[in-house]
């Protein structure tokens, strides 16, 4: 009888194992890095200590849109970077710009927002009136960014860079340096918080586009995103994102 009853038991379990549903399933999660430094697309709120802003909200919608479970990672932007072209995060949302460059490195999703760099300077400066006024001048640009980039390209012209934007800034305000170039939003959103201080200089002067960097061994986790970005262009979302944030 104790044979029997062993039998039975085993069987029971064997059967537990392979039906569907008997065993927990585990749901991957996919880690999303963000350099936590950009308002308003990124940053972490003071009271809290959430990271928050347009690119959340964005990537949250379309990961529930997709199905999939994500985590987000405040990482700088530059080891974001090299971490993104070696595949340590699934994907990179940060107010990114797509270019040809970045391309080689990691797949891209399609665009989500229009953007381009503009040249911020003091309030009290009377001599820059756009890019072409910078060579001879202190230029400060985030690490890596679009910014610094176009400052390399302006003959005359000497880069500052900064792992953290606000900091930029901060030294500008303090005229430390003279002038910025980083992406519009951001600009302005740093000159409508201080009017006193801050000016643009001239108009936006370069075209871009804002995409999420997927690791380029998972096109599936691409696929799933940009099927997930579509649905929620087509909600409007993005608009809805753009009255909130911007």
């Amino acid at each position: 009888m104790k044979k029997l009853f062993g039998y039975v038991l085993i069987g029971l379990v064997l059967v537990g194992l392979v039906l569907p549903g008997c065993t927990p399933e585990t749901t991957e999660v996919v880690v999303i890095a963000t350099d936590a430094t950009w308002p308003p697309f990124e940053y972490v709120d003071e009271q809290t200590k959430e990271i928050v802003g347009f690119d959340i909200d964005l990537m949250t919608a379309i990961a529930e849109e997709a199905g999939i479970e994500i985590r987000f990672e405040n990482v700088a932007w530059d080891p974001l970077l090299a971490g993104m072209a070696l595949c340590q995060y699934d994907a990179a949302i940060s107010a990114m710009t797509i270019t040809e460059e970045r391309a080689e490195q990691w797949l891209f999703s399609d665009p989500y927002f229009y953007a381009g760099q503009i040249v911020t300077v003091h309030i009290d400066n009377t001599t820059i009136t756009s890019k072409y006024d910078l060579p001879g001048k202190v230029v400060g640009a985030q690490i890596g960014t679009t910014g610094a980039i176009e400052v390399e390209k302006i003959g005359g012209a000497t880069l500052k860079t900064y792992d953290d934007i606000g900091l930029a800034f901060q030294d500008l305000m303090n005229k430390q340096i003279d002038a910025i170039i980083a992406d519009n939003p951001l600009a302005l959103g740093y000159i409508n918080e201080n009017l006193d201080k801050l000016k643009t200089a001239g108009d936006v002067f370069t075209d871009e586009n804002y995409g999420i960097a997927v690791c380029k061994d998972n096109p599936d986790l691409l696929e799933k995103i940009n099927d997930g970005l579509a649905a929620v262009k087509a909600e409007g979302l993005i608009e809805q994102l753009v009255q909130k944030w911007l």
